[in-house]
Order: structure tokens, then sequence, then C-alpha cells
């Protein structure tokens, strides 16, 4: 399998293409980036450390690297600027995935490839992606609400003094500020998180709360997230290539699950080699579903705003 990281010499995608390359799953790892200098040298540095990973074929290139690409991933995005609106950041956001969206159009993809989109705001660049690109929608993909699933739990993990592996937990919904945490269904290896010791109402507020500020402190601490969202990058293209069907928290165009259409959000996604495959409806509490709902709300609105 083929991963082309577009946006691959920046942070993301260079930690992307690093967990891809400690996952020794895909044969060949492509970084393409505007600023061919940095890519090249995030792949000598990746290559430097092959003969401890996996036999992999590990390039930089131009945006012609997406012709015969299995999976196309899109990191490329731009920062806040002092005292910029988060409105005008998205505009800004949307004009450069564009441009990125043309080039790829441009060059042709295969027909079974899949677009994997992780630039921000990434439900929003998703559902434009679905819209530009002509692709079956199965074939669109967003990271979503999976990276701060993952943050949830470990926070949670940290917390209750339990291995992080064992915490169940999700997060639908935006991926930003109406993010909904899915605590009716949260369990410890197995086991109500509510029968865990340590648990209280009050605990779990406290990690609902770092959670949905944890992008903000880590961008604060030390520029922007890096290993997190790498990791949580290679574990879905693993799902891709190995057809491993997992249901992952990931932002797909919607067409009735939830009673959600026609914007793309994270809910309970099956996905495998042929991209999504399914869509996993579980019980909600009234007030998560309640979340959902307004979730979608404000998708749909900021949609309306910048996707005109």
């Amino acid at each position: 399998m083929k991963v082309s990281i577009i946006g691959g010499g920046g942070l993301v995608g260079s930690c992307a293409a690093s967990s891809l390359q400690a996952g020794g799953i895909v044969r060949d790892i492509t970084l393409v980036d505007v600023n061919s200098d940095l890519a090249e040298g995030q792949v000598l540095d990746l290559l430097h450390g092959s003969s401890l990973t996996a036999d992999q074929n590990i390039s930089a290139a131009g945006i012609e690297a997406v012709t015969d690409s299995d999976v196309i991933v899109i990191t490329a995005g731009l920062r806040r600027k002092p005292d910029e609106s988060r409105l005008d950041l998205i505009n800004r956001n949307v004009e450069l995935f564009r441009a990125i969206l043309a080039d790829v159009k441009q060059h042709g993809t295969k027909s079974d490839a899949i677009v994997f989109v992780v630039s921000n705001p990434v439900d929003v660049l998703t559902y434009l992606a679905v819209r530009e690109l002509g692709l079956a929608p199965e074939k669109v993909i967003g990271l979503g609400t999976l990276l701060d699933t993952t943050r949830l739990r470990s926070m949670l993990a940290v917390q209750l003094d339990v291995p992080a592996t064992q915490v169940m937990a999700v997060i639908l919904g935006e991926h930003g500020d109406s993010m909904v945490p899915i605590w009716s269904a949260a369990q410890i290896a197995g086991l109500p998180l509510e029968k865990c010791p340590g648990y209280s109402p009050v605990m779990i507020q406290e990690v609902e709360q770092k959670t949905r500020g944890s992008g903000a402190e880590v961008i604060k601490k030390k520029g922007g997230a890096g290993f997190a969202v790498g990791v949580s990058i290679a574990h879905v293209i693993h799902s891709i290539a190995l057809d491993q069907r997992r249901i992952l928290p990931v932002s797909t165009l919607q067409g009735g699950a939830y009673q959600l259409r026609d914007i793309c959000i994270s809910v309970p996604t099956v996905i495998g080699r042929c991209g999504v495959l399914d869509r996993i409806e579980i019980d909600l509490w009234p007030k998560e579903r309640m979340g959902l709902m307004n979730s979608a709300k404000v998708l749909r609105e900021t949609i309306d705003k910048v996707l005109q």
C-alpha cells in the first residue's frame, strides 16, 4: 500500500509518517510539501532509522504522487494569527484546502483511492472534499473525534490509575467545542465505569474539561500537537490497509445515522480497505443525543457560512 501525505514536511504530517514507519504495515510512504527541502529533510531523518524499523520505501515527491496512491492524507493547514477570529482562520484554510483539492483532482487518483482529511476544521474540510473531488462518499474520511477520543481515554486512565489500553470511552460529534463525550458507554476492562475504584461525577467532569482544553494546552506549551495525532492517523490507515474493520469515531458524510444527513460528523464508523463500510448506532442518553444534534447544528451553520 502506498500512502502519500500532503503537508508531510510539517509537524503533523511528519509525525504521521513516523508512526506509519514504526507500524511497519504500509509499504510506501511519500511526503508531499510545498517546502520541498523540508519534506526531503524529514525523509532523510526517517531513512536514517529505517534499519531498525521496517522494509519500506520512504520518499519525497510533488503532488503527482497522488496518482498511484492508495491513501492520500491531507494534513496541510494554516495556524491562527494573533487576534484572528476562528471564522477568519476557517476561511483561510478553506481557501488553501480548495487549492489542494484542485491539484489532487487535476492529477487524478486511483479508482479505489481513499482521501483522509486531517486539516482543520476537519469536519468542514471533509465535507468540502466530498463535494469537490467527485469521489464516492465512502472514500473520503476525516480524522474527526478520534484524537479527542484517545485524549479522553488517556486522561481517564491517569485519573483511575489503569492501563490506557483498557479504557473504552468515545467522543462523537464535531472535532471542536461542541464535541460529545459518550459517558453512557464508557467501560474499564469491560466493567462499567461507575464501578471502577476512584470514579466520581466530579472526576468525570474534570477529565472532560481537561480533554476539551487539551489541544489548546499542547499548542500553548509546545506549539502544536504531533505525536498523538500521528498515531491516530496511523491507527486509521492500518485499519484500511489490513481491512481490520475497526469501529472508529471518524468524520464522514452522513446519510441517516442518528437522523443526521448531508453533513460530515463523527459517529461510530466501520473502516476497512474500501473505506467506510458501515455506521453503528449505539443507545445514547437523551442529553448525549441532544448534544450530538447540537454539534450537527453548529457544523451546519459553519458550512453554510464558509462553503458558499
